[in-house]
């Protein structure tokens, strides 16, 4: 834990300048257990969680990003748990429940990629997160990430509320069962991203309206 904090404070700085951020719904981020699922846009999301996020996370990641000693310490350090995608991990499921189980909150980019398209739509999802949340019976909390971070500009993170995918408690988890789970995971994601872009949008209208109503008031002066 003391790694974890340290890095935390040493991460804030810059990546706050090099990668400024705005987290928007922290009021969401309910005390104790949960998955928060996420559009998957670079390597240095979880990062950005990391830096952001005043709550510890920990994350799944691919294995080939613990392909160095350094990197996988790094990503040790913030709370990084190493999962095969090309075969049923055991042991990245053992870990991820005996996280959740201790209370705390696991991350998932469901989509098991990054995602590049410029509109941010959705591509598939992955059963991990659904099976994971059911079997430990958590609340799920969507996150949208309006576009992919770049150095000196602002992206914006936003937390969605949280749902729980209690009516597939007790059920089998075949892929049937997935897949409709899936399907409201996503729903709950689409919902999420269509009401930050109306929002982004919403904000670019009114600072073109403000910026032309300036214009028009500095055209009055002269």
């Amino acid at each position: 834990m003391y790694l974890i904090q340290t890095l935390k404070f040493f991460l804030y700085i810059p990546i706050s300048i090099l990668f400024p951020t705005k987290i928007i719904g922290k009021k969401n981020l309910q005390k104790g257990s949960a998955i928060l699922v996420s559009n998957h846009t670079s390597n240095i999301d979880p990062i950005l969680f990391a830096a952001h996020m005043k709550e510890h996370n920990y994350y799944l990641a691919k294995k080939e990003l613990f392909n160095s000693k350094f990197k996988a310490w790094v990503i040790k350090g913030i709370g990084g748990i190493s999962i095969d995608r090309q075969s049923n991990d055991l042991g990245a499921i053992k870990a991820s429940l005996k996280v959740l189980k201790e209370g705390r909150k696991l991350v998932i980019f469901p989509e098991g990629k990054r995602n590049h398209s410029q509109t941010m739509e959705l591509g598939e999802i992955k059963g991990g997160a659904t099976m994971l949340a059911i079997k430990a019976r958590v609340p799920v909390i969507p996150i949208y990430i309006n576009r992919q971070p770049k150095i000196f500009r602002k992206s914006i993170i936003t937390i969605g509320e949280p749902f729980e995918l209690d009516e597939f408690y007790g059920q089998r988890l075949d892929t049937e069962t997935l897949d409709r789970a899936g399907e409201v995971l996503l729903t709950k994601m689409n919902i999420l991203r269509s009401s930050c872009i109306e929002r982004d949008n919403n904000t670019k209208k009114a600072l073109r309206k403000a910026r032309k109503e300036e214009r028009k008031k500095l055209k009055q002066k002269k």
